[in-house]
């Protein structure tokens, strides 16, 4: 056997679980201290001491983890060379678990362990042992630490992080293509045997993938894999520790593989030839139709640009591509005419937009098709020859003059004849009317281009046979310029002269407009309508002129006021002018002729107050009566406020008489105290529910004597009211719910009414006063009624 062979064996007999009976050996060792260490040192008693040096024959503890045995595991034994065997020394164990999960026997120093011990919760215990004498309870060897190591055994699965992996590969990739990798974890110990030595496999998912036996890689394992065909894989793969060798712990995760898509179909219209209708009066930019081609791609690997490139009639129709949908939209690019044509070829194709170089091989990723149009005939309205129409004609034509001509035709091969009319929404005045036969537009009332210089027209064609199928056209009327209208004065002068002014002062300088615009722009020239000895005008050949004095000294005395009649014309054709009168009036001016006066009754006025003065004091005084008064109504109005406004400080209560009460026991509502009691009234004190406007003296009224008639306390108390000037108008409230001791009046309330025998007498309530007027003729009217049944 050779040596290589020799240390094999070892190794592998070292890797194999072997039952601990390992000793651990407290042994002296001779005293190698180098001399520096020799020294002696002197105790208490004086005698010298001499210490040694311990020495060990030391090896780790091992155990096997998850013991199933009835008894305690044996883990190994501490042994002194100071033991005898004569039970003189005891053996002390702490630490790690020391007593619980480890106990030792005191005399022999065996260590066992009591329970199965799990290497993945922990995988090594330090504990710390010492021998003592049994009699001095004194250590003969010092405290020693060792550690008993945990061997592992194969008792953990390996185990994925997820249960389900989802992951993807772009089809038609290569063979070896990675897609995903997965890793399994064994909590056994790596470092001891193959325990958690993990190795990959695939139970389902071949033969389209394979898995790396050592990374857990997922690779395709098939070529040209086609997402159309088949889109969706689930691998199921397995780890297995052990090095995958029989006996090994296995688990398993799940891996749903999605091929995505690459731009390998190229686009296909399923018919070749494709027939679309259009009637000919649809508008330019009417959708026709749809085309589309069908990709077996999806998102941008599947769009689409369509195309004309061929035919008769690329020129009148146009294709869009609808995004959304992948159509392609034919509208209409050109007005059509069924008598021109009736139908048009189209040769469209459509192409990718995202071709991937990879896949030039499988063909040219486009296609095309045949569309024929075909263009329906429908009775079409009239076309006129123009889009609009622009006339001119000047203001002064006479009335049924004609200012232009529209035409218009059937398009239709029976040209039926046209109507024309104007539509009146935009002629609200009927300035212009219309031949219906021949579309000649002329005046009916006479044009002013100063009120309006443009007149937009709308004409309208119909067919006389079809009168609802019309057609519209602009007319545009501009009103050129004639000079009808005379020049006037720009603005309304305000002009005066100084009663110092001397010859040859300008007071005023004028201008003109006019209405008309003529061509060469406006000229005007100014002159008076006779001679004035006082003023003359002056043109500046610039539209305006100046007024100038023609004499020393204006007197208002003598004439406040002058009329200046002056003449402006044009130089147009005809020739327009106007007379224009400026009213000059003579004032006071000081030194440098600022106008100071410019009346002469202003000389004779007395000094005082201005009429405006006047005015304004007369206002004040008018706003200070008003405050007064204001002032005055108020505190009238505070003086009548009550001065209880509480509900719960009413002195009296109101007695309903719309419902009927509870008779002469209910008394719950009433306070009858002051007529069962006339002689506890008190004193008449002052009302609290108004402020009193007199005050009187309050006055005594002389207490009843006791069974005194209710019906002459109520009379005295009634006149009392009456009688008492410092008691307004308002309702006295009294209460009338007892009728005293033999009462001839009795009882008052109508609840019993009905059932008494004897009659009643009830004119008594008319003497009371108008108060009780209205429960006189309620109570009278009864007896009345009474005797008529």
């Amino acid at each position: 056997m050779t040596t290589q062979q020799v240390l094999l064996l070892l190794l592998l007999w070292m890797w194999l679980p072997h039952p601990c009976h390992t000793e651990m050996l407290f042994r002296r060792t001779p005293d190698l201290r180098p001399k520096s260490f020799g020294g002696r040192a002197s105790g208490n008693d004086g005698k010298a001491i001499h210490r040694q040096k311990r020495g060990w024959m030391w090896n780790q503890f091992f155990l096997l983890e998850e013991y199933t045995g009835s008894d305690y595991q044996y883990v190994g034994k501490l042994h002194s060379d100071q033991d005898k065997g004569d039970g003189s020394l005891k053996y002390i164990l702490s630490g790690d678990g020391a007593g619980t999960l480890f106990i030792i026997d005191e005399k022999t120093g065996d260590i066992h362990a009591t329970r199965r011990i799990d290497r993945e919760e922990k995988a090594f215990y330090t504990l710390r042992a010492q021998a003592i004498n049994r009699r001095t309870l004194r250590p003969v060897e010092p405290e020693s630490e060792f550690v008993i190591k945990i061997h592992d055994i194969n008792d953990n699965e390996p185990t994925f992080p997820e249960e389900i992996y989802t992951a993807s590969v772009p089809e038609m990739s290569v063979v070896g293509t990675s897609v995903v990798q997965v890793t399994a974890t064994d909590a056994d110990d790596p470092s001891y045997g193959n325990s958690a030595r993990i190795i990959y496999s695939i139970l389902q998912g071949q033969p389209y993938f394979s898995v790396e036996p050592e990374t857990g890689i997922i690779r395709t394992a098939l070529p040209n894999m086609n997402r159309e065909n088949r889109e969706q894989y689930q691998v199921v793969i397995q780890a297995k520790d052990m090095g995958g060798q029989m006996g090994g712990l296995s688990g398993t995760t799940t891996v749903n593989i999605t091929l995505t898509d690459v731009n390998d179909n190229p686009p296909r219209f399923p018919q070749s030839t494709i027939h679309l209708r259009i009637p000919e009066s649809s508008p330019v930019g009417t959708a026709i139709g749809s085309v589309k081609a069908t990709d077996a791609d999806t998102g941008k690997n599947a769009e689409v640009e369509y195309r004309i490139i061929d035919g008769d009639g690329t020129d009148m129709f146009d294709i869009v591509t609808q995004k959304d949908t992948q159509e392609g939209i034919i509208t209409v690019r050109k007005p059509l005419d069924y008598e021109t044509r009736r139908l048009y070829t189209l040769k469209v194709e459509a192409e990718n937009t995202h071709v991937d170089p990879r896949f030039y091989y499988l063909g040219p990723f486009k296609d095309t098709t045949i569309v024929k149009i075909s263009v329906e005939d429908v009775d079409e309205p009239p076309v006129f020859s123009r889009s609009s129409y622009l006339f001119e004609v000047h203001e002064d034509i006479e009335l049924g003059t004609i200012i232009g001509t529209v035409m218009a035709r059937d398009p239709d091969s029976a040209s039926s004849p046209i109507r024309f009319s104007l539509d009146r929404h935009t002629d609200l005045d009927r300035i212009f009317n219309i031949h219906s036969g021949n579309g000649s537009i002329y005046t009916s009332k006479p044009l002013d281009r100063e009120i309006s210089q443009w007149h937009n027209l709308s004409v309208i064609a119909a067919e006389i046979n079809n009168p609802k199928d019309t057609t519209r056209v602009p007319v545009y009327v501009r009103i050129l310029d004639v000079n009808d209208n005379a020049p006037q004065f720009a603005v309304f002068y305000d002009t005066f002269v100084c009663e110092n002014a001397r010859a040859g002062q300008l007071i005023q300088t004028i201008s003109a407009v006019d209405k008309d615009d003529p061509l060469g722009g406006q000229k005007f020239f100014f002159s008076l309508a006779a001679v004035n000895p006082n003023f003359t005008v002056q043109d500046n050949e610039d539209n305006t002129a100046r007024i100038l004095t023609r004499r020393n000294g204006f007197s208002r005395h003598e004439i406040s006021t002058y009329l200046l009649p002056v003449v402006i014309s044009d130089n147009d054709y005809p020739i327009q002018s106007s007379t224009g009168t400026l009213t000059i009036r003579v004032c006071a001016c000081d030194s440098r002729g600022n106008m100071q006066s410019c009346n002469a009754e202003a000389l004779l006025l007395p000094a005082g107050l201005s009429t405006g003065a006047l005015v304004a004091i007369l206002l004040c005084i008018i706003i200070l009566l008003v405050i007064v008064v204001l002032f005055a109504a108020l505190k009238r109005q505070r003086k009548k406020e009550p001065l209880i406004l509480s509900k719960e400080d009413i002195r009296d209560n109101i007695v309903s008489y719309n419902d009927e009460g509870g008779g002469e026991e209910d008394t719950q509502a009433f306070d009858i105290g002051t007529l069962r009691n006339p002689a506890a009234i008190e004193d008449k004190k002052l009302r609290r529910d108004i402020i009193p406007e007199t005050l009187f003296v309050p006055r005594r009224t002389p207490s009843a004597p006791d069974n005194t008639d209710v019906r002459d306390f109520i009379n005295q108390r009634l006149k009392e009211h009456d009688t008492d000037p410092s008691a307004p108008p308002y309702d006295s409230l009294a209460t009338y719910a007892y009728e005293g001791n033999d009462s001839i009046a009795e009882s008052l309330s109508s609840l019993e009414s009905g059932t008494t025998e004897g009659d009643q007498n009830y004119d008594y309530l008319r003497e009371w006063g108008p108060r009780f007027n209205k429960l006189a003729e309620m109570y009278g009217g009864g007896e009345s009624d009474k005797d008529t049944s």
